[in-house]
């Protein structure tokens, strides 16, 4: 049995001020053929399908849009639980229709389905809380799948239940996990588990969260370690870091495939992937990564001439650019200009501006009877060694004046 391992699409996310949802639909289109061109009998989302809680709407309608292609209209099933981007309520309330797709969603942790059979593609013979069991016709052999969606404190009592507020999330989660597993998940099929958790190996260095993603902090512990992972458990798909880790536990492979994009700097030169697995009862399971191409390679570059800049700029049309300017004085209007007619993909330009300090020479006293003007001035050339240019100046004139406009 094969199995497409993906998550944190963040669906209408934007790199500041900048649109990504074109290369969403790009990069998207790519799994979908990469599904169908690895005939894959399933497909995980692992969470973080929208990049908030309220999405805009078409980004609502890339997700249901793109997860219908992945279900072939029923024919495949599709598991996509809620991340800690994603709100519960609305990544559950299409449910009911989109099972008929095929498609199950998981938003809260505890949820349960109803058994089905989906237009004779397969059936959902066996449900609990968190966890279905598929058979699919082409196997002799169902596949069982543990679900916990990203759960919040206040989702996570719920879930739990009060009596084990003052447990650990661990060990919590390792009786839960355990006492399914047993129930299901024996050697006669194959055995996953997809969660949205901050997972390590006990022991391995601390991975970093990704730039600008909101920390996880689940209920009464900081993260879960990957030896409360049952010894059923073949494969463990989870989401929330978005640079690809194996953190596996043995000989089952504990794996987060990544974003599908970057979305900060800090993950330039990053390679994005989705993952293949391949399954059968109890053996060992085998995966491995198929690279994604499409989307908007992101660039912090660092520069201290304009032309050199520029042609760089001029080489590199396609990417998504932060760059940083070393100069000894402030970057002019004309500058700015020249910078910004040569890449329409620049997010961020960093000015570094070199202080000229004059060494052993004594501090003068400020003049506290000069007009605003010259005290700007004054101001300026103490903390940087030179001047203000003629645009600084000119901004400067603009909101004295707007102020003095207010006050009156």
């Amino acid at each position: 049995m094969r199995i497409l391992h993906t998550a944190d699409w963040h669906l209408g996310k934007k790199l500041d001020f900048f649109s990504r949802l074109e290369e969403q639909k790009e990069v998207l289109d790519e799994i979908c053929q990469i599904a169908d061109r690895e005939d894959v009998d399933l497909v995980v989302v692992s969470g973080d399908l929208y990049d908030t809680f309220n999405p805009p709407v078409e980004a609502t309608e890339l997700l249901y849009r793109t997860l219908k292609r992945l279900s072939k209209n029923g024919k495949r099933p599709v598991i996509a639980i809620a991340g800690n981007h994603d709100s519960p309520d609305r990544i559950d309330s299409p449910d009911s229709l989109a099972r008929e797709l095929g498609i199950f969603f998981f938003g809260q942790p505890n949820l349960k389905i109803n058994p089905l059979t989906v237009d004779g593609s397969f059936d959902i013979i066996r449900v609990d809380e968190g966890f279905v069991e598929i058979k699919l016709p082409k196997y002799y052999y169902p596949i069982r799948v543990l679900s916990t969606a990203f759960a919040n404190e206040i989702r996570l009592k719920q879930y739990l239940g009060d009596e084990n507020k003052a447990s650990q999330l661990q060990e919590v989660l390792k009786k839960k996990w355990l006492d399914t597993a047993n129930q299901y998940c024996d050697s006669y099929g194959v055995n996953i588990l997809a969660t949205h958790l901050y997972m390590l190996k006990r022991g391995a260095e601390v991975l970093e969260e990704p730039e600008g993603e909101k920390p996880l902090r689940l209920g009464f512990a900081d993260l879960v370690y990957s030896d409360s992972i049952p010894g059923s458990i073949q494969y463990t798909a989870l989401g929330h870091l978005h640079k690809f880790h194996e953190i596996g536990q043995g000989t089952a492979p504990v794996i987060y495939p990544g974003s599908p994009l970057a979305y900060s700097f800090s993950e330039s030169g990053q390679k994005k992937q989705v993952v293949i697995v391949d399954l059968e009862p109890n053996k060992i399971a085998q995966y491995r990564t198929v690279s994604l191409e499409r989307g908007r390679p992101l660039h912090r570059v660092r520069f201290k001439d304009i032309d050199e800049a520029v042609r760089w700029l001029h080489d590199n049309k396609y990417a998504l650019v932060e760059l940083t300017i070393e100069s000894d004085n402030f970057l002019s209007s004309s500058d700015l200009k020249r910078i910004h007619g040569a890449h329409e993909g620049i997010i961020h330009i960093i000015p570094v501006v070199s202080k000229k300090q004059e060494i052993n020479q004594p501090k003068s006293l400020v003049n506290l009877d000069q007009d605003m003007e010259s005290l700007f001035k004054d101001y300026f050339k103490s903390k940087y060694g030179q001047e203000p240019n003629e645009e600084l100046m000119a901004l400067f004139h603009e909101v004295t004046t707007n102020t003095l406009e207010k006050e009156d």
